[in-house]
C-alpha cells in the first residue's frame, strides 16, 4: 500500500444513478474526510439511472421500505423520510412505495450532501457522457463526449444496467431506454424473458392503454413469486457448505428448506436467511459451478430471490388467467424484421416445432448481459479494448478483486480504476438490489478514503 500525499483526494464517479449516489453519500458522509468528488452522469437528473427514472405509479419497488436505506448502518433512513412526507407509518413499516419516490430520496440524498459548509466545494455534478477513461501517471484522465477532460487521482464506474440489448438480441428495445417508442396499441409485442423487467415492461404497455397480445418468453416461463411477512432463519458461516459442488449445495438447501417448512416456517425464511452468504457462496464455487448455477439453476433461484410486492403478484396473475399476458416456455430461435414489424420464430419447450408470429415490437427483458465485451456502454467497451478492463471469466460483468478494482487483461488489478454495481456481477452475483450496492459502496468509500493504493 501506498501512503496518499496530503493532496485532496479528487475521485470521478462515472454514473450518477443509485450506484454512483450512494457511493458519493459514504464518501462524503464524514465531513473532515479530504475528498472531492466529480460525479458525472449522463442524463440531466441525478440518482435516478434507468431504475428510478420511471413515472409510472404501478412501478413499484421490489423491497420494501426498511431495506431501501442509503445506508446500511442506518435501516431506517429511507423510512424516515416517506414519514416525514406521510407517505408512510411506523405502524407499517414494511410499505412497497413507487419507484419514482425513491428517485426522489436519493436526490435529497445528494442535496444534503452538496448542503452546509463546504458541501459544494465536496462534490461536482456534471451532466455529461463519459467515452473513455484514461490512466496516467498522476492519476486519471476521464474524456467527455463534448471533448472535455476530467482528471482525478480514481475514477470509479458505477454505470449500473445496459440501456441497449446485446448484439445476438440487437432488434430488441430496453425498457425504459430511448427506444423505447410507442407501439400500435392494438398490435402483438413480444418480451424476452419472464422476471421483474418483464413485469415492468407489461406493466408500461398496459398503462398506456395496449390491448394486443404480448407473449412473454423464457426459457421456463417462470414468474417472480410474491413478497410475504416472514421470519429469516439464523445461519452461522459454519452452518453453510462453502465451496462445496453445486450438486451437493442444491441438495442441502432443499432439504433445509423442506425442515423450515416442517417446522412452521416458510421457504422465504431459508431464503432471506442466507442472503448475508450470498456472495461469500458464490466466491467460494469454482468458475464451473457458477457456469452450471447461470445455466441451469438461476432462473428458479430468481423467482424466489427477486420477488414482487403483493399488489403486483395478485396483478400479473390475474392478467395470465385472464388471457392479458401470456407466458410461454421456451425459446427465441429467430428474428426478421418484416416492414414496420417482425417476424419471430419461438419453439416451445420440450417441443421440437416452431411458430413464427408477427409482431410490432420485442422487449429484451432478460437481465444478465451475456458478453459485456460486446454491450453498448462506451466506455466499458473502451477500457476493455485497451486492455485496462476485461470481461470476468463468464462474460457477465467486468473482472474485479474482492476490493473491487478493475482486473486489466494482464492480469492484475488497477490500482486507479473501480468498479461498483452490476458491472461486478461476475464477483460478487448478488449485487442487483440496494441492500447489497450500499455495502459495497461504503466498504469501496472506506478504503479510497483511507487512500489505499493512491499516489497524489
Amino acid at each position: 500500500m501506498n501512503e496518499r500525499a496530503s493532496t485532496r483526494l479528487a475521485i470521478i464517479v462515472i454514473g450518477g444513478g443509485a450506484s454512483g449516489v450512494l457511493l458519493a453519500a459514504h464518501l462524503l458522509r464524514n465531513r473532515d474526510a479530504d475528498i472531492r468528488i466529480t460525479l458525472i452522469e449522463k442524463r440531466p437528473v441525478f440518482g435516478q439511472g434507468v431504475a428510478y427514472s420511471t413515472a409510472l405509479p404501478d412501478h413499484l419497488l421490489n423491497v420494501s421500505a426498511l431495506g431501501m436505506s442509503a445506508y446500511a448502518d442506518d435501516p431506517e433512513h429511507f423510512l424516515r423520510w416517506l414519514i416525514g412526507r406521510g407517505l408512510a407509518t411506523t405502524e407499517n413499516p414494511r410499505v412497497y412505495v413507487p419507484r419514482s419516490l425513491y428517485g426522489e430520496y436519493l436526490a435529497t440524498v445528494l442535496a444534503d450532501l452538496r448542503g452546509g459548509d463546504g458541501g459544494q466545494d465536496r462534490i461536482h455534478l456534471l451532466s455529461e457522457e463519459c467515452v473513455s477513461v484514461t490512466t496516467t501517471a498522476a492519476g486519471v484522465d476521464v474524456k467527455l463526449a463534448n471533448g472535455a477532460s476530467v482528471v482525478g487521482h480514481v475514477a470509479v464506474l458505477a454505470v449500473g444496467h445496459e440501456e441497449q440489448p446485446s448484439v445476438e438480441k440487437a432488434l430488441a428495445v430496453r425498457p425504459g431506454s430511448p427506444d423505447d417508442t410507442p407501439v400500435d396499441p392494438d398490435s402483438t409485442v413480444l418480451i424476452l424473458g419472464t422476471g421483474l423487467s418483464m413485469v415492468d415492461a407489461f406493466l408500461s404497455l398496459t398503462a398506456s392503454g395496449h390491448r394486443g397480445r404480448i407473449v412473454a418468453l423464457s426459457r421456463r416461463g417462470l414468474v417472480p413469486s410474491i413478497h410475504q411477512a416472514g421470519k429469516p432463519i439464523r445461519l452461522d458461516a459454519a452452518d453453510v457448505p462453502l465451496g462445496t459442488d453445486l450438486s451437493y449445495f442444491v441438495r442441502w438447501f432443499r432439504r433445509l428448506v423442506r425442515d423450515t417448512e416442517r417446522n412452521g416456517g416458510d421457504w422465504r425464511d431459508v431464503v432471506d436467511g442466507i442472503r448475508p452468504f450470498n456472495q461469500r457462496i458464490w466466491q467460494s464455487w469454482p468458475h464451473s459451478a457458477r457456469r452450471r448455477f447461470i445455466d441451469h439453476t438461476r432462473a428458479w433461484w430468481d423467482i424466489h430471490r427477486h420477488r414482487m410486492p403483493p399488489e403486483l403478484h395478485e396483478r400479473v396473475i390475474r392478467a395470465v388467467a385472464e388471457g392479458e399476458l401470456e407466458l410461454v416456455a421456451g425459446k427465441l430461435v429467430e428474428a426478421k424484421r418484416r416492414g414496420d414489424g417482425f417476424e419471430a420464430t419461438i419453439r416451445r419447450r420440450h417441443g421440437p416445432r416452431t411458430e413464427t408470429i408477427s409482431v410490432a415490437r420485442i422487449y429484451d427483458c432478460t437481465g444478465i448481459t451475456t458478453d459485456l465485451a460486446a454491450g453498448s456502454n462506451p466506455i466499458v467497451r473502451s477500457l476493455i479494448d485497451r486492455g485496462l478492463a476485461r470481461p470476468d471469466p463468464l462474460r457477465i460483468g467486468l473482472d474485479v478483486t474482492p476490493q473491487c478494482a478493475i482486473v486489466g487483461s494482464d492480469g492484475q488489478p488497477s490500482e486507479r480504476l473501480f468498479a461498483i454495481g452490476p458491472l461486478t456481477r461476475g464477483a460478487f452475483f448478488e449485487i442487483e438490489a440496494i441492500p447489497d450496492i450500499r455495502v459495497q459502496c461504503a466498504g469501496l468509500a472506506k478504503r479510497l478514503a483511507a487512500g489505499a493504493g493512491i499516489a497524489a
